[in-house]
């Protein structure tokens, strides 16, 4: 009786040994220590702090209230010169229209500014102008039509543009400025009380 109790004594010891053995290599294969994941969190905070600090800002460029004054002059051939003044830009492009009233033909012309001036022409066909009511209309095109310079002036979209003379695009690429004048050459009477002045050969 002593011998078997003895065997049954050293069977429950080996069987509690094997169990424990088994039970220790479970936790180590589960993954890394709570201690660990926790060392690893504020690295991760760090970086997202490092991301989140604001760009400096780029300050806002003054507007532009746009001024525009033209001059014409009707030359001995009967050809049409147009001058004029502005605070637009140096190299700024500008486009000028001569139109007809009575036909509604035009000529244009492309130029810039240079040392707050322009000046653009002759306008006209070969024979002279005719007799009759003239529109002479001066054109601040499209941003994008324009030196680098004068968009970081002006703005990508002219959104720097100001004044009465600025309105929108047609095409809607922003803002443009616009100026018109009316002129009379010869001696037709005048059909409506709108301002117009007389050109005569110089």
């Amino acid at each position: 009786m002593k011998v078997r109790r003895r065997l049954s004594c050293v069977g429950l010891v080996a069987l509690l040994a094997l169990s424990g053995c088994g039970n220790d290599t479970g936790p180590e294969d589960t993954g890394p220590a709570d201690d660990e994941v926790t060392n690893e969190a504020p690295e991760a905070v760090a970086t997202d702090e490092v991301q989140a600090e604001p760009a400096e800002e780029v300050p806002e460029a003054e507007p532009l209230e746009v001024a525009i004054d033209v001059t014409a002059t009707l030359r001995n051939d009967r050809r049409l010169m147009v001058e004029g003044e502005t605070n637009l830009p140096e190299m700024t492009r500008l486009l000028i229209v001569v139109e007809r009233e009575l036909s509604g033909v035009r000529w244009q012309s492309r130029t810039e500014v240079q040392g707050n001036r322009f000046e653009a022409g002759p306008f006209g066909p070969g024979s002279g102008l005719p007799d009759g009511g003239y529109t002479i209309t001066v054109n601040l095109p499209e941003s994008t039509v324009q030196p680098p310079t004068i968009r970081e002036r002006i703005g990508d979209q002219g959104e720097h543009l100001a004044g009465p003379l600025v309105r929108r695009s047609r095409h809607g690429l922003g803002q443009v400025a616009s100026y018109s004048r009316r002129y009379l050459i010869g001696n037709e009477p005048r059909r409506t009380t709108d301002e117009v002045e007389v050109l005569d050969v110089e």
